[in-house]
């Protein structure tokens, strides 16, 4: 498997400053308490000047749920990720953005695309994925949860070309059908590579549709059905010859019978007719000699 050039990122995550959300809500309060009594002794611009300074406190204010963080830039800048549930402060004059680290799953539409012997079939998977690096999913790319479906879509139609929907010959290849495991390893393997410059972790991938186009659908079962019957049939032919070796050896061993070479002959003959057809056999009874 050719290996994914990706760019390397330019910028990595790290923790952003922050202070105790508790604290500093109660100092935000108690300017704010402040600035009303300042008010009504009437010291207005000391009252303005102070609840200014209470609102400015109070915008710093974040509030994290679990499974969410925020990205703080600082005038364009990256100032870092806050990660931990719960009330903290940061800088007022930067910018916040939400994003969610949760677990989500990515489920790709039935692709139509030639596997690696051109036969038409189509495939689906779902992708289940995890920001990693908060810093690289929202600089590195522009819209992170459309460029994980497009490289998906992209590695799903990379690996339906490269490996056979059967394994039709006698050589050991991976297929699609045969080696789900294997495939999807090497898909999720694919689709990691793909989507690490969007600070994306691929936990895992499955298969949830494949099979053949429907204009050869028909002809692949055929081809699929006389293969099971050439193999059941090689299976009762072992069994056979087995049978009668051992008929044969019994035969001798007990001196129930002498046989010549050609009696042989008839008689393993006939024993392969029983068998191995498809068909009720109807016995001839001889009342004379053996020969």
């Amino acid at each position: 498997m050719t290996s994914v050039a990706t760019p390397e990122p330019s910028i990595t995550e790290r923790t952003a400053g922050r202070v105790p959300g508790g604290l500093m809500l109660l100092l935000g309060l108690v300017l704010l308490v402040a600035g009303i009594v300042l008010a009504a002794v009437g010291h207005m611009v000391v009252w303005l000047l102070v609840s200014v300074l209470g609102l400015f406190v109070l915008r710093g204010l974040i509030i994290l749920a679990p499974g969410e963080a925020r990205v703080v830039q600082f005038f364009g800048r990256y100032a870092g990720t806050v990660r931990a549930p719960g009330l903290h402060w940061v800088n007022p004059f930067t910018t916040r953005t939400r994003l969610s680290v949760r677990i989500r799953n990515h489920e790709t539409a039935v692709a139509k695309v030639n596997d690696a012997e051109g036969n038409p079939i189509e495939m689906a998977v779902v992708v289940v994925w995890q920001i990693d690096d908060t810093a690289r999913a929202v600089f590195e790319v522009d819209d992170f949860v459309r460029f994980v479906g497009i490289q998906t879509e992209t590695a799903v139609r990379h690996i339906a070309t490269s490996y056979p929907y059967d394994n039709h010959t006698e050589e050991e290849r991976l297929s699609l059908r045969e080696n789900a495991e294997e495939i999807t390893g090497k898909l999720s393997a694919e689709i990691a590579e793909r989507v690490r410059s969007a600070g994306v972790r691929v936990i895992e991938s499955r298969l949830t549709h494949l099979a053949y186009a429907p204009e050869i659908a028909g002809a692949m079962l055929q081809r699929q059905q006389a293969g099971a019957v050439v193999a059941a049939r090689q299976r009762i032919v072992e069994g056979a010859v087995g049978m009668v070796e051992l008929a044969l050896a019994r035969l001798a061993e007990r001196d129930v019978v002498e046989l010549d070479e050609e009696r042989k002959a008839a008689m393993v003959s006939n024993l392969l007719v029983v068998l191995c057809g498809d068909r009720a056999t109807q016995p001839v009874v001889n009342a004379g000699t053996l020969y």
